[in-house]
């Protein structure tokens, strides 16, 4: 399970250098390739590519003939792009996806349990700072005895 936060910067290439803390939750069966795509908010999603597949699996129950699962399989796979680690554990983010998160330098990692998101830091704190709800009230109704 991906946890934590790292503060990291985009190089020149577009490229982030994924955290070891991170990489040691990656099976071997991946053989370091990760997919990645625009979340569903302001960020990027970037799964290994055991977790891809699993999402993927989903994507095939779709029914296409429904506008808002076809809708969401687009958004999802348009902007859907592959890369394997190089030797310094860097993988290049399209310059899309960048735009899409508006991440230009600095970037925050987040590890959310089965995936990574990329984050602006300023986006990600607005998106903080957003929630008229604490997180003792949103923990009280989403976690259950």
């Amino acid at each position: 399970m991906f946890k934590g936060q790292y503060s990291y910067s985009v190089d020149a290439k577009g490229r982030i250098s994924i955290p070891a803390k991170l990489r040691k939750h990656v099976s071997s069966e991946c053989n370091d390739t990760f997919i990645m795509t625009q979340g569903t908010g302001k960020y990027i999603d970037i799964y290994p590519l055991d977790q891809w597949n699993l999402l993927e699996a989903k994507l095939l129950n779709l029914n296409l003939f429904n506008p808002e699962h076809a809708r969401f399989s687009r958004m999802l796979l348009q902007n859907a792009f592959d890369d394997t680690l190089d030797s310094q554990s860097r993988i290049l983010i399209p310059q899309n996806l960048l735009s899409h998160a508006g991440i230009t330098k600095e970037v925050l990692i987040l590890g959310v349990s089965t995936k990574i998101e990329l984050w602006d830091p300023s986006v990600y704190q607005n998106y903080l700072n957003s929630s008229e709800e604490t997180f003792e009230q949103i923990a009280a109704r989403v976690i259950t005895a």
